[in-house]
């Protein structure tokens, strides 16, 4: 099998070694040059992507942001067959799937939706490694939910990767649960960590949950910039809720209110067991 990989970041880099450990052959391609170079003297890839290997390639995986994505299938779409398969690994599905169901149509190739479930506070092609998707979820997002051999035949050659499980939903129900398991969490990482304590003296007296709540404060600017203004709607009110509830746990500290901030504590705390126990 033949897998074409455009983008040798930290997913796409980390697809392409993946395929590799599995003994497929691996086209891949990458903006800067040097990068795609140095894939192909790591031997993670085995040739730079081209536009005569296209046809040849039996899924071709875009691991680039959401814009590249949709421009790369207008100018590739006539180089392509229904024989081809494209799957994006973008964190945002609404604008790159209905634009890649319409060019797909157009061109007649396969077009999915996808996000690979797994990920690091470092980017870039030197941190990628072939086991950043074992046990990992891959998200599906097709326009035809009743092509079951299409589905089957995608699912197969993501298991490769080393993904436990695929999953299945829409475009807007990605966006929407997205904004608050993904999203959220490094805007909220990343605003934490702009407090006066922690340039001061933040790093001084701190344990596993200071670290690991500002990991994702280290991101991609100008990727999650995208992201986020993609998914803004619903990003936005989720936002907006944890104001809300914020603001109740800092009127019970002003009003010196321990009761009421002690039924708070015990409201999240039933939350999260409630939300543990659905996911078992």
């Amino acid at each position: 099998m033949k897998i074409g990989i455009v983008g040798l970041g930290l997913i796409g880099g980390s697809l392409a070694k993946a395929y590799k450990r599995s003994g497929e052959t691996v086209y891949g391609i990458d903006k800067d040059h040097l990068i795609t170079e140095l894939a192909i003297m790591a031997n993670s890839i085995d040739q730079e992507l081209t536009k005569d290997h296209l046809k040849e390639c039996t899924l071709i995986f875009l691991a680039i942001p959401p814009k590249q994505a949709v421009r790369w299938m207008e100018e590739n779409g006539s180089n392509l067959t229904v024989n081809n398969i494209v799957v994006d690994c973008c964190g945002t599905k609404r604008r790159v799937c209905e634009a890649g169901f319409r060019i797909s149509k157009k061109y007649g190739f396969e077009y999915l939706g996808g996000h690979p479930m797994a990920g690091l506070q470092f980017g870039g092609f030197k941190n990628s490694k072939e086991t950043l998707f074992d046990g990992a979820l891959f998200v599906i997002v097709p326009s035809n939910p009743n092509n079951l051999n299409l589905l089957q035949k995608v699912k197969e050659v993501i298991l490769l990767a080393g993904f436990s499980k695929v999953s299945y939903t829409t475009a807007d129900g990605h966006d929407r649960i997205i904004a608050f398991t993904s999203q959220m969490a490094h805007v909220v990482s990343n605003a934490f960590i702009k407090s006066e304590t922690a340039k001061e003296e933040g790093t001084k007296i701190s344990a596993g949950s200071y670290r690991d709540f500002t990991r994702v404060a280290y991101l991609d600017a100008d990727m999650w910039t995208e992201l986020f203004m993609d998914n803004k709607d619903y990003l936005k009110k989720e936002i907006d809720t944890l104001c809300d509830e914020l603001k109740k746990y800092s009127k019970a500290l002003e009003e010196n209110d321990a009761d009421r901030l002690h039924q708070l504590l015990e409201e999240g705390k039933e939350r999260k067991m409630e939300v543990d126990h659905r996911c078992d």
